[in-house]
């Protein structure tokens, strides 16, 4: 089931619309900055699987690094030296500020996404048993 790319693109769509809600709508001090965060890494990991079929671990790592690089992006401020300080959807997507935590909040993204694909192919390994 997981394997179809319709299935990897329709999580992606509603992980998506969940950062979307979560962005306009919470305004609070641990769902939007950190599960905001953790699901973030979710996303892109559906997103990468919904286009092409590679495998778990270089596929979360790419992820993980992504994101990863993106806090360190906003260490160096890059959004006001790329000029866009003033754009909100350039904030949205590079994010404002850098913090340690959200570097946390990533690796529990990659965490949830490799304990989710490992139980999955324990459940395919599983034999079938017909009672």
């Amino acid at each position: 089931m997981l394997n179809s790319r319709k299935t990897w693109f329709y999580l992606a769509g509603c992980l998506f619309c969940l950062e979307v809600f979560i962005a306009a709508f919470m305004h609070d001090r641990i769902v939007r900055p950190y599960v905001g965060d953790l699901l973030a890494v979710v996303f892109l990991y559906c997103f990468v699987q919904s286009w092409v079929a590679v495998p778990t671990k270089p596929t979360l790592l790419a992820v993980l690094l992504f994101a990863y690089g993106l806090e360190v992006a906003q260490y160096f401020h890059l959004a006001a030296r790329l000029g866009l300080a003033h754009s909100s959807l350039a904030l949205v997507v590079l994010g404002s500020h850098f913090e340690w935590i959200d570097l946390l909040a990533y690796t529990a993204g990659a965490g949830l996404v490799w304990a989710a694909e490992w139980g999955v192919g324990l459940a395919r390994a599983r034999p079938v048993r017909h009672v």
